[in-house]
């Protein structure tokens, strides 16, 4: 199971965020393990034309993987340079949050909801046209994570959250100090 992302006291989750922690792994339908997510405010704030947010959520799938890992999309594809670090799960023409079991089961609500959230800024960049694992360019020079960090920044600074939660929210074990450090300039949340 992965550590939990904060030690610091993470905000409250809007009112109406839910989630079915007890879920076996396997596929389920994201609705099923967040109940609700498709009517809480940023839903509108992610994606405004309500036919296309339907689309959206009811339409991705949530992979629960017995893996110690946080959440990422299914990649269509195998995306170049992935062989030698990394076997992700696959869902080709299918979105799919991919999610382990640990995280799942013991990682703060507001965790899970700023996660789930950044993945689903992914399901709709890559709908857009997006390449989400733009070969060449650092995780945090790309502008689909920036742009997706920004957004649950904002979801969480609503919430109450402070620049501590949010440093350790972003501080990810596959970037280094300094690319930490470059990503909350990214995202406008102050690094002390």
């Amino acid at each position: 199971m992965p550590p939990a992302k904060s030690e610091l006291r993470p905000p409250k989750v809007p009112d109406g965020f839910r989630v079915e922690r007890e879920f076996p792994v396997g596929r389920h339908p994201l609705l099923a393990v967040f109940p609700g997510l498709d009517r809480l405010p940023p839903a509108a704030r992610l994606e405004s034309d309500a036919e296309r947010r339907s689309r959206l959520f009811d339409g991705t799938c949530v992979e629960i993987v017995d893996q110690d890992l946080w959440m990422y999309v299914a990649p269509w594809d195998l995306p170049k340079g992935a062989r030698r670090r990394w076997k992700p799960v696959m869902t080709p023409g299918r979105d799919c949050i991919v999610i382990g079991q640990g995280h799942l089961r013991e990682s703060p609500e507001a965790v899970l909801f700023m996660d789930v959230y950044h993945e689903l800024c992914h399901v709709v960049q890559r709908r857009d046209g997006a390449n989400l694992w733009e070969p060449g360019v650092s995780y945090v020079e790309r502008w689909t994570e920036i742009e997706a960090y920004r957004f649950v920044v904002r979801e969480a600074r609503d919430l109450g959250a402070d620049d501590a939660f949010l440093r350790d929210y972003l501080k990810v074990e596959w970037i280094s100090d300094g690319e930490h450090k470059a990503l909350l300039g990214q995202v406008g949340v102050s690094d002390r």
